[in-house]
């Protein structure tokens, strides 16, 4: 019954039984892993993210499974004809952004040294763990999340709101929102 609290959300789909078992909130120091997460938290804006998780192998093909050099370098036609890509979220907006963020992510690794440098900054290296017991004392957001969100935005980001920004920190560990009792914790 513990477990099932914590395995709420998605319990009987195999994918995102996968991903909770063994990528949600698991760290990651992986720049391309990190990139690849805040594409598809950012893919996930004003969707489910079981949507986006049964389309995840289809943006993995269509993004060069989330190299960031590559993904900085796609030209306008290749997004264009991403847009007739029936695996996709079929979003300008969204699919022009993976190429944006692409190129300030490289940004950012010539300055901090690495994607994974810049943002373990913001939680002093730490993983922040909310030791929840109920999933609703889960916050949706956090300043940690608002001060990267913030900080992505100046930098030119898109698709970097706080509360993306929080759901992004679990997909690539930096919180830790496994319930006390999930055997996945």
């Amino acid at each position: 019954m513990s477990e099932n609290r914590c395995r709420a959300w998605y319990e009987g789909d195999p994918i995102l039984e996968r991903y909770h078992d063994h990528e949600w909130c698991k760290v990651s120091h992986d720049d391309r892993f990190q990139f690849e997460m805040l594409c598809l938290e950012g893919a996930s804006v004003g969707l489910s993210w079981k949507t986006i998780m049964h389309k995840r192998e289809a943006y993995k093909s269509a993004f060069h499974d989330f190299d960031i050099n590559a993904c900085a370098d796609m030209t306008d036609e290749e997004l264009e004809g991403l847009l007739n890509d029936k695996g996709l979220i079929r979003n300008r907006s969204k699919i022009f952004s993976v190429r944006k963020n692409a190129r300030i992510v490289k940004q950012i690794q010539a300055e901090f040294g690495s994607f994974d440098a810049y943002l373990w900054n913001f939680s002093g290296g730490k993983v922040i763990d909310g030791h929840f017991r109920e999933p609703a004392e889960m916050p949706t957001e956090s300043d940690v999340s608002r001060a990267m969100s913030a900080d992505m935005r100046k930098r030119g980001m898109s698709y970097v709101g706080p509360v993306i920004t929080y759901s992004f920190l679990q997909s690539i560990g930096m919180v830790n929102d496994h319930l006390e009792d999930c055997e996945y914790r």
